[in-house]
């Protein structure tokens, strides 16, 4: 069995250029900062994915959490504010792998046809791990086979995709393939990415898995940290 969750924790860059209301009501971004590393200190799962990790943030991760590998990838774009000069003194925006226990980083790299998301995977526990970001247009096909394509290249590990896959669980399944399941939450589980107006799906951030068995999948409210909720699982490899 190994215990998983992914969060996206949203870019404070992101959050402004975009008018989220997190950062209405975070307008101390280092306040919010440590707040998702308190809330990520606290989990218990044995691999954390996060998404849109700014420079500060990954400080901060890897500062109160010595006793666990924070395995980063950082995209080669950085996120431009359009509003107004960012707070932050480390602008980068990172995929991120938390690991208790051994790991090895095995592929970090940004999708080709999009800077600003990628995959970054590890092995560990007897599994392909792998963090993502995904594209949220035309341009999620390619990536969607290429994530396949890593998670497939040790066919004797397991694997499990992480991340915010930016369309529904269905358009996820049919895009991998054969062979990955692409678990399910309860019917009146929270949506992972709650929104108030628009056609797009609200469920958004997935737990996927090859060769593996996800008993249980969750979804955690971020209490307004983040514009998505924390999903958890556990998984039978």
């Amino acid at each position: 069995m190994i215990t998983v969750a992914t969060w996206n924790v949203l870019h404070r860059i992101h959050a402004e250029n975009w008018y989220e209301d997190v950062s209405s009501r975070w307008p101390d971004e280092a306040a919010r900062i440590d707040a998702v590393t308190a809330r990520v200190a606290a989990r218990t799962e044995r691999v954390i994915a996060l998404q849109e990790v700014s420079g500060d943030q990954l400080f901060s991760l890897r500062a109160a959490l010595p006793d666990r590998t924070v395995h980063a990838m950082q995209y080669q774009r950085v996120p431009t504010a359009r509003r107004h000069a960012s707070a932050l003194r480390d602008p980068s925006e990172h995929l991120v792998l938390i690991i208790e226990g051994p790991s090895r980083e095995i592929v970090a790299e940004s999708f080709a046809d999009d800077p600003g998301k990628g995959a970054l995977a590890v092995s560990t526990g007897g599994a392909v791990v792998i963090a993502t970001h995904v594209t949220g247009d035309r341009r999620r096909a390619k990536q969607l086979a290429r994530l396949a394509e890593v998670a497939c290249a040790t066919p004797e590990y397991a694997a499990v995709l992480l991340g915010d896959f930016n369309i529904d669980r269905e358009t996820v399944a049919s895009s991998l393939g054969e062979g990955f399941t692409v678990a399910e939450p309860s019917p009146d589980a929270l949506p992972t990415r709650p929104r108030t107006s628009g056609a797009k799906s609200q469920f958004i951030d997935h737990v996927v898995v090859r060769d593996a068995t996800v008993r249980e999948v969750i979804v955690e409210d971020a209490d307004g940290l983040s514009d998505h909720n924390l999903v958890r699982a556990t998984i039978a490899l």
